[in-house]
């Protein structure tokens, strides 16, 4: 609590106005992580394939509901950004437990499926934001392209990669300063707990490479399936 004080009094003192915000997430933080907390000891302990399996499906609709509220107006984005969500994650958590980098427990798949959803939400809504930036400040360049008879992925393809290239870089970023600048919660977390560093490393390559391939996928699908949508039924940019 001492932290967050001196967050608000920083923010205070410098005018920021992001202290009902601060509250507001802090408050949250602490009821969510309380609940989840409590709701994963069950699921834990019952250990029923179903209950995992809605556990996984509750933080992907939630991740997707979050990403939709990025896309600022983009048509069918929840529908976009759920398609991709579920797809980069149960792709990547099958590849997991069909090469037993993982087992199919609620103690690792819960887990595992959380880091997953929850960096293809930010992937994703950081694509959206690109997508709907660019096609705004390049708008008579795609209508230039269009007039001269492009297609509409032949107009949007510049935007669409730049879009993917956006969501994904925080993740390549994060890939190549891990264990040089950051330790993350992964490998930490096992450290803490008492595991030799050599495993906990092996641990956190194996979340490094599935977070690449989750945030890939996740920005392809969402990118491809959303640029669509910024062209009325004329083919005529909206």
């Amino acid at each position: 609590m001492v932290l967050v004080l001196i967050a608000l009094v920083i923010n205070l003192r410098e005018k920021i106005g992001l202290e009902r915000d601060m509250l507001i997430g802090v408050i949250r933080a602490v009821v969510q992580l309380t609940v989840v907390g409590y709701v994963l000891t069950y699921i834990i302990k019952v250990d029923r394939l179903w209950l995992t399996g809605l556990m996984v499906a509750i933080i992907i609709f939630n991740a997707a509901l979050n990403a939709n509220k990025r896309a600022n107006g983009i048509p069918h984005a929840f529908a976009i950004s759920l398609l991709a969500i579920s797809t980069a994650t149960l792709l990547t958590i099958a590849l997991l437990v069909l090469t037993h980098s993982v087992r199919f427990t609620p103690s690792q798949i819960v887990p595992v499926s959380g880091m997953i959803a929850s960096n293809s939400m930010v992937a994703i809504g950081l694509a959206y934001r690109s997508m709907n930036a660019s096609f705004h400040d390049q708008r008579q360049g795609v209508l230039e392209r269009l007039a001269l008879g492009s297609t509409l992925k032949q107009a949007s393809n510049a935007i669409v990669r730049s879009a993917i290239r956006t969501g994904m870089a925080p993740t390549i970023d994060s890939a190549k300063t891990v264990g040089i600048v950051s330790l993350p919660g992964m490998m930490s977390g096992l450290i803490f707990a008492g595991v030799d560093p050599t495993k906990a490393i092996m641990y956190q390559i194996m979340v490094t490479f599935m977070l690449l391939a989750a945030t890939s996928i996740g920005s392809v699908i969402a990118c491809y399936l959303a640029y669509p949508q910024f062209y009325n039924v004329d083919l005529q940019l909206r």
